[in-house]
């Protein structure tokens, strides 16, 4: 149903923001405490030369004529069916454990702000209109999935003997400006380990890379380190003066789905507690982003046992409600074991340095904030990093870094042992300059 725009905004004024949406992809949703998110065009102000495929990235929620699974509506309405009755049958069979009440409870506790966020979309006229043709954006071939077979295991490579020994060469512009010769372009090659070291693009401009007959696209002003957890500690500044003030974290948690899917390896819980998350914060403090599932007994591991041993104290729950091309949820709300959200938990990591006002803006972070977008590849987060930096303490530019990254933002150091897993050129279209 068609919802007239809030009465506190003009028609001008939903034009004018529609067009700051299409460039920014971020548009503040009216009457709550919500924004909505295209991942795509956040991404695509790191690159120049290159841009994020539109058909590539939002391939799980938009029917196409290849793809008869659970994202077609007579099958995802079945799923439905069969998961609200298990859902019912359990409630019938035996009354809620302890955990599970505890898990009730902070849904009901939030359930209000997703209810208004996801009604806040639904009335944005205009931006619905854009959000049915995400996929199809500026791109006039947009079919076919990519082949998983392809890409590189970045996993098994970096435990191989071999590892050390692996290059990736970086094809760096001379010259964002130089005329092209023969119709070849002026750049020079830079050969790195690609494995336990910082490889970095420092110029204003995305990167081509090579990496045993694969090719990867760097963003500007942007370096990742490829390792496994046993060298994070690689990681650490010398000086705190250059540790980071934003630090995202995506850990891969203990997942029975992941597993079954073998879409990543998971890590036993325990595993995370030794991350340096201390060593790693900037003098002036560093605002913490960790993503968690909404399992009872992992907000509680990372409540009472993750949160202390790093010495971050939690500030604000962020969620990230997932919607499908028509503005629908993926899945019902109330459903118990398939809420169509996520949790960012924040929090801050004291500074040898931080003062009182910084402690002050860490404080105003809004509680129950709600950012909601179509959903990309399995375990795929949309880039939220230009969310959190108003929140950074200390000086700007923020020093910012993301662990157990799949994918690389310009101006962010990206670590885990695949980074650069989203970064194949497969997902990338060339610039129409």
């Amino acid at each position: 149903m068609d919802n007239p725009p809030s009465p506190a905004m003009t028609v001008s004024e939903v034009d004018d923001r529609l067009v700051a949406f299409l460039k920014s992809g971020i548009y503040q949703l009216d009457n709550a405490n919500a924004f909505f998110i295209d991942p795509v065009r956040v991404l695509n102000r790191c690159y120049t030369r290159f841009r994020v495929s539109p058909s590539t990235y939002y391939s799980r929620f938009f029917p196409t004529l290849n793809n008869s699974s659970a994202e077609n509506p007579q099958n995802a309405s079945k799923i439905s069916r069969k998961r609200k009755r298990r859902d019912k049958e359990k409630k019938k069979d035996q009354a809620l454990n302890l955990r599970e009440q505890m898990a009730d409870r902070r849904h009901k506790e939030v359930r209000l702000a997703l209810l208004e966020a996801h009604e806040a979309l639904l009335g944005a006229n205009q931006l619905l209109e854009t959000l049915r043709n995400l996929r199809n954006d500026g791109e006039k071939n947009n079919g076919g999935s990519i082949s998983q077979e392809s890409e590189l295991d970045f996993v098994e490579l970096g435990s191989v003997w071999q590892a050390p020994l692996y290059e990736i060469i970086l094809k760096v512009h001379e010259d964002d400006t130089a005329v092209e010769n023969a119709g070849v372009e002026s750049y020079s090659r830079r050969v790195a380990p690609v494995f336990d070291n910082l490889v970095a693009n420092d110029g204003n401009s995305d990167i081509e890379a090579e990496l045993l007959d694969h090719k990867y696209i760097l963003p500007k002003q942007s370096c990742f380190y490829m390792s496994d957890l046993r060298q994070i500690h690689t990681l650490v500044p010398a000086e705190s003066d250059c540790g980071f003030n934003v630090i995202v974290i995506d850990p891969p948690w203990e997942n029975s789905s992941a597993h079954q899917k073998l879409k990543y390896q998971t890590l036993p819980n325990r595993y995370f507690l030794s991350l340096p998350i201390k060593q790693l914060t900037h003098s002036a403090g560093a605002l913490v982003a960790l993503w968690v599932t909404n399992r009872e007994k992992l907000r509680n591991f990372v409540e009472n046992e993750l949160f202390p041993k790093w010495g971050v104290k939690h500030a604000a729950t962020f969620y990230w409600l997932k919607v499908k091309a028509d503005g629908v949820l993926i899945s019902e709300l109330d459903l118990f074991h398939h809420r169509p959200y996520e949790c960012l938990l924040l929090g801050f990591s004291q500074g040898k340095e931080m003062n009182c006002e910084q402690l002050l803006r860490l404080n105003s972070i809004p509680d129950n904030q709600v950012f909601v977008s179509v959903p990309g590849d399995y375990s795929r987060k949309p880039p939220i990093g230009e969310l959190l930096l108003e929140y950074a303490p200390g000086l700007k530019p923020a020093r910012c870094i993301e662990l157990f990254s799949r994918e690389m933002m310009a101006g962010w150091t990206s670590w885990g042992n695949e980074p650069l897993h989203f970064q194949d050129s497969r997902y990338f279209l060339e610039s129409e300059l």
